[in-house]
């Protein structure tokens, strides 16, 4: 177990007039070690079970493991906020430290495979305190600012007073289905039009006229392996047909992140793949959480759009978690028009960043809130033969240094 901080951040955190509230037994560490990280698995694995909600599951310490295997690199500081009383961990900031042309910055664990950041915090009548106490610690790590991304609107964050100006442009929305009302044993639910139950039989009838026609569920090891490689294969295609940029699928650390999450049953991965003759050609790769499914990949072969794959390949991953005893899809975000066809509600989803100093005062005014949402509008407008040449040179970098 990491031993108690005895920094000076810890010092100014623990002077903090909230731990009255708490009694003399709080102890704040700050764990910045990767040793640490994982001498805390036992006693975060405990909390997450007893305190954590459904759409925390990018906050369960072996889908963080598995990250720090990936994309924990040498310009990546762990700095994470663990509060115990009693020996008990009862709140826990998954963060890390980066600092980039003189600022520092402090952010969520498991960017960029993680879509929602949040923290861990024990129920009861000391929550609204431990998330005060954790903010005090935050600010008392001494960093220019804390760049709080992708929190949803029932976030455990948000239990506490977050301040409006902290708040970034371009909010966002996931959408989630009621699999109550999305699935039936043969096929869609009474979610769905008479029309569209119809069009389901007619696209599969359809989908079968091109050939030998499988559904499968690989649970572990080399079968779910190979299924990621081919979700991860045809998301890349469809990304350079549709002329999108994703720095994130493109990375090869996305594909070797997720290849390892398949070989492990505990991390919680499920993957639902439809086959033509024996190869992929429809893979969904999502993750089961207390009841809850998040779909964080959905890659279908753009050549079976005439037969509605993609729909397919949904209703069959809504029957599947069904199946396993799950009663919510999160579709995660943002709300594309495909997803809210099968959507029962919404949940916002916002960016925040909290400024510590005049550089992150700057960094939040000048970079955040104004030249990131422009560059992502300018690249919504390049042309769609530039942007397929610069995902074709990523695609080939990753090849190179794979190769090599």
């Amino acid at each position: 177990m990491p031993g108690r901080a005895t920094s000076p951040i810890a010092e100014t955190i623990e002077r903090s007039p909230i731990l009255g509230r708490l009694g003399d037994d709080l102890e704040i560490s700050v764990v910045t070690s990767l040793e640490g990280f994982m001498a805390l698995q036992g006693d975060w694995d405990d909390l997450f079970e007893r305190a954590a909600a459904p759409q925390q599951v990018f906050q369960r310490h072996i889908f963080l493991r598995y990250w720090t295997r990936h994309y924990l690199d040498a310009k990546t500081q762990l700095s994470i906020l663990t509060g115990r009383i009693d020996g008990r961990l009862v709140t826990v900031w998954p963060l890390v430290r980066r600092r980039e042309l003189g600022i520092d910055t402090l952010g969520f664990m498991g960017a960029p495979v993680a879509q929602f950041g949040d923290v861990l915090v024990e129920a009861g009548d000391t929550a609204h305190a431990l998330l005060e106490v954790g903010w005090n610690a935050v600010e008392a790590l001494g960093a220019d600012m804390f760049w709080a991304r992708r929190v949803r609107s029932d976030a455990a964050l948000c239990g506490s007073a977050i301040a409006v100006g902290a708040c970034l442009p371009g909010d966002v929305q996931a959408p989630f289905a009621c699999l109550s009302r999305r699935v039936t044993a043969d096929g869609p639910g009474i979610a769905y039009s008479a029309r569209e139950r119809s069009n389901y039989r007619r696209r599969l009838r359809r989908l079968r006229e091109r050939g030998d026609i499988g559904f499968s569920e690989p649970g572990s090891g080399q079968a779910a392996e190979a299924a990621v490689a081919s979700a991860i294969a045809i998301k890349k295609n469809w990304l350079l047909e549709n002329a999108i940029l994703s720095p994130t699928v493109m990375d090869t650390r996305f594909q070797a992140f997720f290849e390892d999450l398949a070989g492990d049953l505990a991390t919680g991965l499920h993957v639902s793949a439809i086959t033509r003759d024996g190869r992929a050609i429809g893979v969904d790769l999502s993750f089961d959480c207390k009841g809850h499914t998040f779909g964080h990949v959905l890659a279908t072969d753009p050549g079976y759009e005439r037969e509605g794959l993609g729909r397919l390949l949904i209703h069959r991953t809504f029957a599947a978690a069904a199946h396993r005893g799950n009663t919510i899809f999160d579709l995660l975000a943002p709300a594309d028009c495909y997803k809210m066809q099968h959507a029962d509600g919404l949940v916002a989803i916002r960016d925040y960043a909290f400024a510590y100093s005049w550089r992150g005062r700057l960094l939040r005014a000048l970079v955040l809130a104004r030249l990131q949402p422009m560059a992502k509008a300018l690249a919504k407008r390049l042309p769609a033969a530039l942007v397929q040449k610069l995902v074709m040179r990523k695609i080939r970098a990753g090849q190179s240094s794979q190769s090599s």
